[in-house]
C-alpha cells in the first residue's frame, strides 16, 4: 500500500506480526510477538530482540503476557539480550491461572524518531518521539506507588503520576488518545475505579475535549497493586492533525453507563491515520450484557461490533495493525481462530491474553487498531 509519503508493509509468521509504517524521517513498528518454543516460554523476547537488533529500531514501549511467576526471570532475560532497558514494560498476568508461561507481548518500536526517555522516581516510565507532525508519547508501568492505599487512592495516586509524567513530556491529559487501565480483580471494584476516574477527568477537563479510547481488563501484575497503567498521548504540530471520537453503530456510549471512555478514536495525521478502538465486548445498544453463558455467540456479536466501526471509517479487517483478545476462560481462545477461518477474514496481529472482563457474565473482549495510508 502506497500513499504519497507513507508506506505499509506487514511481515506475518508464526513467531512475529510486523506492521510497519515508513515515513520521510523513520519507521513505526507495530510487533506481536507468539510463542512457538513450549519448552522455553522466553523465547518470544529472544525473537523480539532479534527483530529489533536487525532493524536498528529502538523499542518505545512493550506489553508482555503472562504469569507473574516469569516476570523476574524475564526482565533479566530482556537486558541480557539487549542491555540496560530504555523503555517500559508493562506485564502483565495473562495466563497466570494455567500455569507460568508466556501468552504473548506486544512492541511499539522506531528507527530514529528523535527518541526521548521520561524518567520518574530513577525509572524509565515511557518515551517520546516525534515527526513532522506530532509529538507522540507512550507511557507504561505506571502504578502506585504506596500499595497499602485502597484501591480508590492507589487509581487517584496513578492518575496523577500519569498527568506528573505528561507534563514532563510539555502534555496535559487532553493529548491522550489511549489508555489502558489493566486492574486486579477488576469484578470487585469496578465501578468504584469508574467513579474515581470520572471524577478526575472531569476535574481535569477531559470529558469536555475528546474522551480517550480506552481499555479496562481484569489482570494481576508483578507488584501486587491494584492496578496500573499505559498510556498513550499524541501533541499536534500542525492543523493536519486531527483527533476525534468515532462513535460505535451498535453500541451506545459508554458514558451512558458511566464509564469515561470512547468507543473508538481517529487520528489523521498528513500521510495515513490510524483508529484505536476500545476494549470491546458482547453489550447491546442499551448497555445490556447479550448472550450471557454463550462465549461462542459473544465473540460473533463482538467482532461485528468492531467490524461496524471499522467500517464506518472505511476501514476493513485487512487493515488491523494490532489487537488482543482477551478471555475469561483460555481454553475458549481457539474459538477465536474458528470464527476468523468460519468468517474467511484475512489474518491479523492478534495476542492472546486471559483476564477478566468488567462483568462476570462477559466471557471475551477485543481491542483493535487499525492504519491505512491517508485516502483523501
Amino acid at each position: 500500500m502506497k500513499g504519497t509519503f507513507a508506506e505499509i508493509k506487514k511481515i506475518a509468521s508464526s513467531e512475529l506480526d510486523v506492521v510497519s509504517v515508513s515515513r520521510p524521517c523513520f519507521m513505526k513498528f507495530y510487533i506481536t510477538a507468539h510463542p512457538v518454543d513450549s519448552s522455553n516460554h522466553l523465547s518470544i523476547l529472544e525473537n523480539i530482540s532479534r527483530f529489533i537488533n536487525e532493524q536498528n529500531a529502538a523499542i518505545i514501549a512493550q506489553d508482555v503476557f503472562g504469569s507473574c511467576d516469569l516476570h523476574k526471570k524475564g526482565m533479566q532475560t530482556l537486558t541480557q539480550l539487549c542491555g540496560q532497558l530504555s523503555w517500559p514494560v508493562t506485564w502483565i498476568e495473562g495466563d497466570g491461572s494455567y500455569g507460568r508461561k508466556l501468552t504473548g507481548s506486544q512492541i511499539y518500536a522506531v528507527s530514529d524518531g528523535n527518541v526521548k526517555p521520561i524518567e520518574m522516581d530513577g525509572h524509565i516510565i515511557g518515551n517520546t518521539f516525534e515527526d513532522e507532525d506530532a509529538i507522540y508519547c507512550f507511557l507504561g508501568d505506571l502504578r502506585p506507588t504506596d500499595i497499602s492505599q485502597s484501591r480508590e487512592k492507589q487509581t487517584s495516586a496513578t492518575l496523577k503520576k500519569i498527568e506528573k509524567a505528561l507534563k514532563i513530556a510539555k502534555m496535559n491529559f487532553s493529548h491522550v488518545v489511549r489508555t489502558w487501565m489493566y486492574l486486579n480483580n477488576i469484578l470487585a471494584w469496578y465501578d468504584a475505579f469508574n467513579k474515581v476516574r470520572n471524577k478526575y477527568f472531569m476535574n481535569s477537563g477531559v470529558t469536555n475535549k475528546t474522551m480517550p479510547a480506552s481499555t479496562g481488563i481484569g489482570v494481576a501484575n508483578p507488584a501486587g497493586s491494584a492496578l496500573i497503567t499505559d498510556v498513550f498521548a499524541v501533541k499536534p504540530k500542525n492543523e493536519k492533525v486531527q483527533v476525534f471520537s468515532v462513535p460505535s453503530p451498535l453500541q451506545c456510549p459508554a458514558v451512558d453507563y458511566k464509564s469515561s471512555f470512547s468507543r473508538a478514536v481517529e487520528l489523521v495525521l498528513s500521510d495515513h491515520r490510524r483508529l484505536y478502538i476500545s476494549g470491546t465486548a458482547s453489550i447491546e445498544p442499551d448497555g445490556k450484557t447479550a448472550f450471557v453463558g454463550d462465549v461462542k455467540k459473544q465473540i460473533a456479536l463482538t467482532m461485528n461490533v468492531v467490524q461496524a466501526i471499522l467500517q464506518s471509517r472505511n476501514m476493513n479487517w485487512g487493515d488491523v495493525s494490532r489487537a488482543i483478545a482477551y478471555f475469561k476462560d483460555m481454553k475458549d481462545s481457539h474459538l477465536l481462530k474458528h470464527y476468523c477461518r468460519e468468517k474467511a477474514l484475512p489474518h491479523m496481529p492478534i495476542a492472546v491474553a486471559h483476564g477478566d472482563i468488567c462483568r462476570d457474565e462477559l466471557l471475551f473482549e477485543i481491542e483493535v487498531d487499525a492504519v491505512q495510508i491517508h485516502p483523501y
